[in-house]
């Protein structure tokens, strides 16, 4: 191993490991972050099922679904003006989150929900009263930088305020936050399309204010975190904040560590330049192939276009709602699996077990699709089918959900030091927006030219991205956020990376006999 091997005399150090109130109270509140970005998600596919909505703003789609029903049924629903009302967010959220680094490193982390929060709420009002596809996309694009805000900030402050060993039950509260948005979502579109009348659409877009409100009053009494403070030359407050959070008076070890991070921080002026270093290589790759696999499992795929897609093989419009809604509940119970096991069995076994679900998955459901539709796309299956396909699509999402889901999101927000970590976070929203944008904006043209091959596509991605975990993945449970730079000068490929100068950690950093020693002050 490049640079020796590492022991700990006192590292990674055990901090005070208690959860208090006033932790949980801020974790839950900031977690609520998810909400918005759930409830989008669930919310898009239903809508673009609902004829009304089609018929005023998609036409086309409309009429194209109500043609002959021998129609191939892998291509009604092909249309890419119906895509780009999905995708447009990411799209803002991509370019949004850029800018939410800044606000997040020089302003604190709540300030950035609190804007994400009234951006998104605007965009809100405008999807409940568009009256043309224009307004539409642009209150998409308004609900995007609300995304990207959110996204960006939420799982940086849960990292923060928890302690170690808590770490990823609390940061997975934003990805449970959410399956929860998008279980409501697709409660709501299910009532929203028995309205009478054709304006169901517009309550389930218009709902989207709820959400938003609670982030938005939510973040207000959030306090900021111990590292944000001493980032922005707080010191006392920042003492006093770690005291209230860790629920001790013997905050010092962790006190100094925090302050030794923050004299590194400041002597980096440009975190986009710097996050380019070789030093942090091994976090950049991470921050972008993490990201960029979740989107290639095929996720969104089954969660924005679920109703589509079930409308697709076979379900009539309400059934398919349905469906969606049995989908939503087994990602929301399937997250609270990763909850509760995530600082137990640790980040890679999630990883690894999730992984080798979904491949199964994945294959099986492309495998019952071509033998009902071929690659003509014509076929009536019957209900017992269509429940064989929906039940496989949900021990994949269980798969998902207790793996990827919340991994992608938490691992990111806790690999970074401080100097960079806004930037990095940065980079892990905008890898996750753009991929997710490519797939919304060409899975439907996907699913028309590649037909039950695209699952196969996807299961193809999973098998690479199981095995690249397995092989380059360090294991970061019940690390301290700012020594984990520890864990990767440990791995046996990373650390070739990281020289044994630029360890800067509160402890006492010495070589002897090619054994790097960390200990305390």
């Amino acid at each position: 191993m490049a640079g020796g091997a590492i022991v700990s005399t006192g590292a990674p150090k055990d901090y005070p490991a208690k959860l208090t109130f006033f932790v949980l109270f801020a974790s839950v509140v900031a977690a609520t972050g998810g909400l918005i970005v759930g409830y989008d998600i669930g919310i898009s596919g239903g809508v673009t099922s609902m004829d009304s909505f089609l018929s005023k703003f998609f036409p086309s789609v409309y009429r194209k679904e109500k043609e002959n029903q021998s129609t191939n049924q892998y291509c009604k629903f092909d249309s890419q003006v119906l895509q780009m009302f999905t995708s447009s967010l990411y799209l803002a959220a991509l370019i949004a989150s850029f800018f939410a680094s800044s606000v997040t490193r020089m302003f604190g982390r709540k300030w950035s929900m609190f804007g994400g929060g009234i951006t998104f709420l605007v965009g809100a009002a405008l999807n409940g009263f568009a009256q043309d596809v224009l307004m539409l996309i642009l209150g998409r694009i308004l609900l995007g930088i609300g995304v990207g805000f959110a996204g960006q900030s939420v799982p940086i402050y849960l990292s923060e305020m928890a302690p170690a060993r808590m770490r990823g039950m609390l940061n997975i509260g934003f990805q449970f936050m959410i399956t929860i948005g998008i279980l409501a979502a697709n409660l709501i579109n299910y009532g929203t399309s028995e309205i009478k009348g054709g304006w169901g659409w517009r309550i389930s877009l218009g709902l989207a204010a709820v959400p938003a409100s609670i982030i938005t009053v939510g973040s207000l009494f959030l306090p900021d975190t111990p590292n944000s403070l001493i980032e922005r030359g707080h010191a006392d407050e920042a003492t006093r904040m770690l005291r209230r959070i860790r629920g001790t008076h013997d905050v010092h070890e962790e006190y100094n560590d925090l302050v030794a991070a923050s004299e590194v921080a400041k002597l980096v002026k440009h975190p986009w330049r710097n996050i380019l270093k070789r030093k942090y290589r091994p976090q950049l790759i991470m921050t972008i192939l993490i990201p960029f696999f979740q989107q290639l499992t095929g996720i969104n795929v089954i969660m924005f276009y679920a109703p589509v897609l079930f409308k697709t093989i076979g379900f009539g419009g309400n059934a398919s709602l349905m469906s969606a809604v049995i989908v939503g509940l087994v990602n929301v119970f399937a997250t609270i699996v990763s909850i509760v096991t995530v600082d137990k069995l640790g980040r890679r076994k999630l990883f690894l077990q999730g992984g080798s679900q979904m491949l199964a998955c994945q294959i099986i459901v492309g495998t019952l699709i071509a033998i009902k539709f071929g690659t003509s796309g014509e076929a009536n299956p019957s209900k017992t089918y269509a429940a064989f396909v929906v039940f496989f699509i949900c021990v994949y999402v269980a798969g998902f959900a207790w793996s990827w889901g919340p991994l992608a999101s938490l691992v990111p927000s806790e690999i970074f030091p401080l100097e960079i970590r806004s930037a990095g976070q940065s980079i892990n929203v905008s890898v996750n927006m753009l991929f997710t944008f490519i797939i919304a904006q060409a899975f439907l043209t996907m699913l028309c030219h590649m037909k039950f091959g695209l699952f196969y596509f996807f299961g193809g991605w999973v098998l690479i991205m199981t095995t690249f975990v397995a092989i380059f993945f360090p294991e970061t449970k019940n690390v301290p956020i700012e020594e984990m730079i520890l864990v990767w000068k440990a791995h046996w490929f990373w650390g070739r990376f990281i020289a044994d100068e630029e360890i800067h950690i509160g402890g006492r950093i010495e070589m002897a006999n090619g054994i790097l020693k960390v200990g305390s002050k």
